[in-house]
């Protein structure tokens, strides 16, 4: 078996600068240098210990994470000296505002379908800015650096979430007991209790329910047979089409995995069926007994 083959790829920034010999003079790459230089500085002191040789050696490597960051998302592609002539026309500061704005606009997506009050908190936003400007931007110069494919992954990742909490909050504005307005917000769990209401029939939007509903629920279908498919259409019917994806994938899954649906017409107890409705909506169902 032949070795795997190792393909180095440093970060865009040291490509562009390996690229100076023959298209950019030396006044060029001087001013280049005490740009890259400046960044460092600024980096050191709003991220790292601008007092210690250490703090400054991870701001260099910060730094040029940043850059390098700008430079994928500025000049796409891996023509390098494309990436010189940026860096030499619009300056690495340029670059390095653009690979941050990235990170920041990366930050303010919600990293899973848990949210709650603290996500909007100040000192915590600030706190996840960094934790991600770090993670994404740390690049050694004479290494291979991946982060801005990691980025595009996370961007990808964190729009899906986005997608889940958005329909979630538009299933919570349109319960049909009246608008949820609980800060704290499980969005996969408010979309579970909307598919499984939803079987009942009729179109209703459930968004939370307590345990006293969830009887009546199951009484009533046990009762009334009701067909889930035709259910789950009437629910579909009020729902938004730039949120029917989410929903409808949803149904598909719950329609072959969810515990609570494959038990409903058993002679499962409410006991049991509450149990298991607790691992699918957690925190948005509400125990009404004691």
């Amino acid at each position: 078996m032949l070795p795997a083959l190792v393909i180095e790829k440093l970060p865009r920034l040291i490509r562009a600068i390996k690229a100076i010999p023959g298209n950019a003079d030396e006044e060029e790459a001087g001013l280049l240098a005490d740009e890259l230089a400046g960044i460092t500085a600024m980096v050191a002191e709003k991220f790292t210990n601008d007092r210690t040789a250490e703090g400054i050696q991870r701001a260099q490597l910060l730094a040029i994470g940043g850059v390098s960051l700008g430079l994928e998302h500025a000049v796409p592609g891996e023509d390098d000296v494309a990436a010189l002539d940026y860096l030499l026309e619009h300056g690495a500061e340029q670059a390095f505002q653009q690979g941050f704005r990235l990170i920041r606009e990366l930050a303010a997506l919600p990293e899973d379908a848990l949210v709650g009050e603290y996500d909007n908190d100040p000192v915590y936003s600030q706190r996840r800015l960094k934790e991600l400007f770090v993670d994404i931007c740390t690049a050694d110069p004479a290494e291979s650096w991946t982060g801005y494919e990691r980025y595009l992954e996370q961007l990808k990742q964190r729009h899906e979430v986005l997608a889940v909490v958005d329909a979630a909050k538009w299933l919570r504005r349109h319960n049909s007991e009246g608008p949820v307005k609980d800060p704290d917000l499980n969005a996969e769990g408010v979309i579970a209790l909307a598919i499984i209401f939803a079987v009942e029939g009729g179109g209703r939007i459930v968004a939370r329910a307590g345990q006293k509903e969830f009887e009546r629920f199951v009484a009533s279908v046990r009762k009334n047979k009701p067909d889930f498919d035709e259910g789950w259409d009437a629910l579909m019917e009020q729902i938004p089409a730039q949120h029917q994806e989410v929903i409808a994938e949803r149904i598909d899954n719950y329609a072959e995995h969810c515990t609570v649906l494959q038990h409903l017409m058993t002679k499962a107890t409410i006991t049991q069926l509450w149990t298991e409705l607790e691992n699918y909506a957690g925190s948005e169902i509400d125990a009404d007994y004691p």
